[in-house]
């Protein structure tokens, strides 16, 4: 259905036409005998159709121009019909590291050896991409914890932020008790029942202002359910010289 935000601009239609009529006649009068059969006796029968029919047309497209500025500025949007979304319920707060150590180049994806932060953003993209019809929402944290992504539908909005995640970007410290608090603060509004937290890091905390034992006891009284996953190589090799 075709709706304008501002109809009332279309009211303005008439404006030029009552402005034609209502201004006031030029004080110069040119006072002008009209002889047209002199002039059709002349031969310019032809040359006054032609002025009458290029006067006419001039108007009607002026009229058409007038009309559709108008329509332009009155805003027409077609809005269809509602589209319900299939929601589960699920309101997923996804807490990512981006502190220094998420540098470390000991993850491997198709062959190929990237760093830790790489990897989570493969793994956190295909975690999205099947989460149709969930809230998601993104923290990311390194010494302080910031809050990237509300709670929304918008997966690819989500997956674009997530892609522009810099390591270093929040400090290089990791601070989880933070991280953990800031997503339990975001949660504890929404249903009781449905209220996640996924918790990805490579370390231990050593930095921010709440201790990660305080941010679980937080989270078990705001019935926050905590998922953490660790991310980072079984064994540690040293590339050597030779």
């Amino acid at each position: 259905m075709l709706n304008l935000i501002w109809p009332w601009v279309l009211a303005l239609a008439p404006l030029p036409f009552v402005y034609r009529r209502l201004r006031k006649p030029s004080e110069t009068k040119v006072q002008a005998l009209r002889a047209p059969l002199l002039a059709a006796a002349a031969g310019d029968q032809a040359s006054i159709k032609t002025t009458t029919w290029y006067n006419r047309v001039l108007l009607f497209l002026l009229t058409l121009c007038w009309l559709c500025a108008l329509l332009a500025v009155s805003q027409p949007v077609y809005i269809g019909d509602p589209v319900t979304l299939p929601a589960s319920g699920r309101d997923i707060l996804i807490a990512v590291d981006i502190s220094g150590s998420m540098e470390r180049d000991d993850m491997v994806i198709g062959g190929q050896q990237v760093n830790r932060l790489v990897a989570v953003k493969a793994v956190v993209g295909d975690f999205v991409v099947e989460r149709a019809g969930d809230r998601l929402g993104l923290i990311l944290f390194g010494e302080k914890a910031y809050l990237q992504t509300p709670l929304t539908f918008d997966r690819e909005t989500m997956q674009t932020l997530l892609l522009e995640a810099q390591i270093g970007f929040a400090g290089n410290g990791t601070a989880i008790g933070d991280a953990i608090g800031l997503g339990v603060k975001r949660l504890q509004d929404r249903p009781r029942d449905h209220r996640v937290l996924i918790l990805m890091t490579d370390g231990s905390s050593n930095a921010g202002e709440l201790n990660p034992t305080e941010a679980a006891d937080l989270a078990r009284r705001a019935q926050v359910k905590i998922y953490t996953i660790g991310i980072g190589a079984e064994r540690q090799e040293s590339r050597g010289l030779f």
